[in-house]
Protein backbone atom coordinates (compact mmCIF):
# COMPACT_ATOMS: atom_id res chain seq x y z
CA UNK A 1 0.00 0.00 0.00
CA UNK A 2 1.52 3.51 -0.88
CA UNK A 3 2.16 5.65 1.74
CA UNK A 4 -0.63 8.18 2.62
CA UNK A 5 0.58 12.25 2.36
CA UNK A 6 -0.64 14.72 4.52
CA UNK A 7 -2.77 15.98 1.07
CA UNK A 8 -4.05 12.95 0.99
CA UNK A 9 -5.18 12.92 4.75
CA UNK A 10 -7.11 16.63 4.32
CA UNK A 11 -8.41 15.26 1.34
CA UNK A 12 -10.03 12.29 2.88
CA UNK A 13 -10.85 13.98 6.61
CA UNK A 14 -11.16 17.50 5.26
CA UNK A 15 -9.39 18.90 8.18
CA UNK A 16 -8.63 22.39 7.67
CA UNK A 17 -5.29 23.85 6.74
CA UNK A 18 -4.71 24.97 10.42
CA UNK A 19 -4.66 21.51 12.08
CA UNK A 20 -2.76 20.60 8.84
CA UNK A 21 0.27 22.40 10.06
CA UNK A 22 -0.17 21.63 13.56
CA UNK A 23 -0.35 17.48 12.36
CA UNK A 24 2.97 18.38 10.82
CA UNK A 25 4.76 20.14 13.85
CA UNK A 26 3.68 16.50 15.16
CA UNK A 27 4.95 14.63 12.62
CA UNK A 28 8.36 16.48 12.91
CA UNK A 29 8.58 15.93 16.62
CA UNK A 30 7.74 12.11 16.14
CA UNK A 31 10.43 11.34 13.77
CA UNK A 32 12.79 13.76 15.97
CA UNK A 33 11.74 11.35 19.56
CA UNK A 34 11.56 8.33 17.61
CA UNK A 35 15.22 8.78 16.86
CA UNK A 36 15.73 7.82 21.15
CA UNK A 37 12.78 7.07 22.43
CA UNK A 38 10.27 4.34 20.93
CA UNK A 39 7.46 5.95 20.73
CA UNK A 40 5.64 3.94 17.80
CA UNK A 41 6.19 0.57 15.58
CA UNK A 42 9.46 1.32 13.58
CA UNK A 43 7.83 0.58 10.24
CA UNK A 44 4.69 2.60 11.20
CA UNK A 45 6.56 5.97 10.96
CA UNK A 46 7.48 5.75 6.55
CA UNK A 47 3.14 5.78 6.76
CA UNK A 48 2.48 7.95 9.58
CA UNK A 49 -0.31 9.89 7.96
CA UNK A 50 -2.20 6.47 7.29
CA UNK A 51 -1.15 4.24 10.22
CA UNK A 52 -1.00 6.89 12.92
CA UNK A 53 -3.04 10.22 12.01
CA UNK A 54 -5.56 9.15 10.01
CA UNK A 55 -6.89 5.89 11.99
CA UNK A 56 -6.90 8.46 14.70
CA UNK A 57 -9.11 10.91 13.28
CA UNK A 58 -11.49 8.88 11.89
CA UNK A 59 -13.19 8.39 15.22
CA UNK A 60 -14.01 12.61 15.33
CA UNK A 61 -16.59 11.89 12.72
CA UNK A 62 -18.18 9.41 14.75
CA UNK A 63 -18.60 10.70 18.23
CA UNK A 64 -21.99 12.38 19.96
CA UNK A 65 -22.11 16.28 20.00
CA UNK A 66 -21.14 18.51 22.74
CA UNK A 67 -18.56 15.75 24.58
CA UNK A 68 -17.57 17.62 27.94
CA UNK A 69 -15.15 14.51 29.57
CA UNK A 70 -12.62 12.58 26.54
CA UNK A 71 -10.30 10.05 28.21
CA UNK A 72 -7.94 8.14 26.19
CA UNK A 73 -7.00 5.44 27.86
CA UNK A 74 -2.83 4.39 27.05
CA UNK A 75 -2.47 7.18 24.88
CA UNK A 76 1.15 6.47 23.89
CA UNK A 77 2.34 8.53 21.23
CA UNK A 78 -0.92 10.49 21.35
CA UNK A 79 -2.61 8.21 19.15
CA UNK A 80 -5.58 8.43 19.22
CA UNK A 81 -6.45 11.04 21.96
CA UNK A 82 -4.13 14.18 21.00
CA UNK A 83 -4.24 13.61 17.20
CA UNK A 84 -8.62 14.26 17.80
CA UNK A 85 -7.98 17.23 20.00
CA UNK A 86 -5.81 18.52 16.97
CA UNK A 87 -8.62 17.26 14.13
CA UNK A 88 -12.09 16.66 16.00
CA UNK A 89 -12.93 20.48 16.36
CA UNK A 90 -16.48 20.21 16.81
CA UNK A 91 -17.65 17.41 18.94
CA UNK A 92 -14.81 18.13 21.57
CA UNK A 93 -14.29 22.09 21.41
CA UNK A 94 -15.53 22.69 24.63
CA UNK A 95 -14.10 19.65 26.29
CA UNK A 96 -11.58 18.33 28.77
CA UNK A 97 -9.27 15.93 26.66
CA UNK A 98 -7.76 13.99 29.28
CA UNK A 99 -5.25 11.35 27.95
CA UNK A 100 -3.94 8.81 30.43
CA UNK A 101 -0.68 7.36 29.79
CA UNK A 102 1.94 5.55 32.60
CA UNK A 103 4.95 5.56 30.56
CA UNK A 104 6.78 8.81 31.89
CA UNK A 105 9.32 8.81 28.54
CA UNK A 106 6.10 8.98 26.03
CA UNK A 107 3.97 11.34 28.72
CA UNK A 108 7.40 13.95 28.25
CA UNK A 109 6.40 13.00 24.55
CA UNK A 110 2.66 13.78 24.90
CA UNK A 111 3.81 17.01 26.78
CA UNK A 112 5.68 18.73 24.58
CA UNK A 113 3.73 18.28 21.65
CA UNK A 114 0.71 19.10 23.05
CA UNK A 115 2.65 22.32 24.19
CA UNK A 116 4.03 22.81 20.20
CA UNK A 117 0.38 22.13 18.68
CA UNK A 118 -1.60 24.36 21.39
CA UNK A 119 -3.96 21.54 21.62
CA UNK A 120 -5.36 21.98 25.40
CA UNK A 121 -5.42 17.98 26.21
CA UNK A 122 -4.67 17.15 30.18
CA UNK A 123 -1.89 14.70 30.32
CA UNK A 124 -1.88 12.10 33.13
CA UNK A 125 1.39 10.61 34.03
CA UNK A 126 -0.94 7.53 35.67
CA UNK A 127 -2.74 4.56 35.21
CA UNK A 128 -6.44 4.56 34.38
CA UNK A 129 -7.46 2.68 37.41
CA UNK A 130 -6.19 5.20 39.63
CA UNK A 131 -8.18 7.98 38.09
CA UNK A 132 -11.75 6.65 38.51
CA UNK A 133 -13.50 9.90 39.05
CA UNK A 134 -13.29 10.93 35.51
CA UNK A 135 -16.93 10.65 34.37
CA UNK A 136 -16.17 10.51 30.57
CA UNK A 137 -18.79 11.04 28.59
CA UNK A 138 -16.41 9.49 25.77
CA UNK A 139 -13.60 6.69 26.48
CA UNK A 140 -11.47 5.96 23.04
CA UNK A 141 -8.03 3.56 23.19
CA UNK A 142 -5.92 1.72 20.60
CA UNK A 143 -3.30 -1.26 21.04
CA UNK A 144 -3.69 -0.90 24.63
CA UNK A 145 -5.54 -4.48 25.38
CA UNK A 146 -7.83 -7.50 24.67
CA UNK A 147 -11.71 -5.90 24.44
CA UNK A 148 -12.59 -7.56 27.61
CA UNK A 149 -9.88 -5.74 29.58
CA UNK A 150 -10.55 -1.74 27.88
CA UNK A 151 -14.10 -2.82 29.29
CA UNK A 152 -12.72 -3.30 32.29
CA UNK A 153 -10.44 -0.33 32.32
CA UNK A 154 -13.02 1.82 30.74
CA UNK A 155 -16.59 0.91 32.75
CA UNK A 156 -15.43 2.68 36.46
CA UNK A 157 -14.76 5.84 34.22
CA UNK A 158 -17.39 5.90 32.10
CA UNK A 159 -20.88 8.19 32.85
CA UNK A 160 -24.18 6.69 32.87
CA UNK A 161 -24.99 6.65 28.80
CA UNK A 162 -21.11 7.17 28.13
CA UNK A 163 -19.80 5.36 24.78
CA UNK A 164 -16.31 3.43 24.25
CA UNK A 165 -14.39 3.64 20.58
CA UNK A 166 -11.92 1.26 20.34
CA UNK A 167 -9.92 0.54 17.65
CA UNK A 168 -9.48 -3.37 16.73
CA UNK A 169 -7.30 -5.20 14.11
CA UNK A 170 -8.74 -8.18 11.99
CA UNK A 171 -9.23 -10.35 15.04
CA UNK A 172 -11.79 -7.64 16.49
CA UNK A 173 -15.14 -10.34 16.45
CA UNK A 174 -13.19 -12.74 18.16
CA UNK A 175 -12.43 -10.36 20.99
CA UNK A 176 -16.25 -9.00 20.89
CA UNK A 177 -17.17 -12.67 21.25
CA UNK A 178 -15.31 -13.06 24.09
CA UNK A 179 -15.63 -9.93 25.73
CA UNK A 180 -19.39 -10.56 25.54
CA UNK A 181 -19.16 -13.69 27.97
CA UNK A 182 -18.82 -11.11 30.56
CA UNK A 183 -20.19 -7.48 29.13
CA UNK A 184 -23.87 -6.66 28.51
CA UNK A 185 -22.84 -3.97 25.61
CA UNK A 186 -24.50 -2.40 22.41
CA UNK A 187 -21.91 -2.65 19.59
CA UNK A 188 -21.80 -1.25 16.34
CA UNK A 189 -18.42 -2.37 14.31
CA UNK A 190 -17.53 0.70 11.86
CA UNK A 191 -15.22 -0.37 9.00
CA UNK A 192 -11.71 1.08 9.40
CA UNK A 193 -10.87 4.28 6.60
CA UNK A 194 -7.15 3.68 7.58
CA UNK A 195 -6.87 -0.71 7.63
CA UNK A 196 -9.00 -2.57 5.35
CA UNK A 197 -8.98 -5.31 8.01
CA UNK A 198 -9.71 -3.07 11.10
CA UNK A 199 -13.14 -2.33 12.51
CA UNK A 200 -13.81 0.83 15.08
CA UNK A 201 -16.34 -1.19 17.79
CA UNK A 202 -18.66 1.44 19.46
CA UNK A 203 -19.62 0.40 22.52
CA UNK A 204 -22.86 1.87 24.52
CA UNK A 205 -25.27 0.29 27.30
CA UNK A 206 -22.24 -1.32 29.24
CA UNK A 207 -22.57 -2.95 32.35
CA UNK A 208 -21.14 -6.18 33.33
CA UNK A 209 -22.90 -9.02 33.64
CA UNK A 210 -22.35 -9.87 37.08
CA UNK A 211 -24.03 -6.58 38.08
CA UNK A 212 -27.22 -6.92 35.89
Amino acid sequence: MTALTSAGFQAITGVGDEALERLQVYAALLDKWQRKVNLVGRGSVSDIWRRHFLDSAQLGRLFPPAIKNFVDIGSGAGFPGLVLAITAAAPLKDADIHLVESNERKCAFLREVNRATDAGAIIHHSRIEDLPNLAADVVVSRAVASLEQLLEYANPVLRKGGQCFFLKGKKWRDELTRAQKKWIINDSAIQSLSDPSGMVLKLEAIAHRDDS
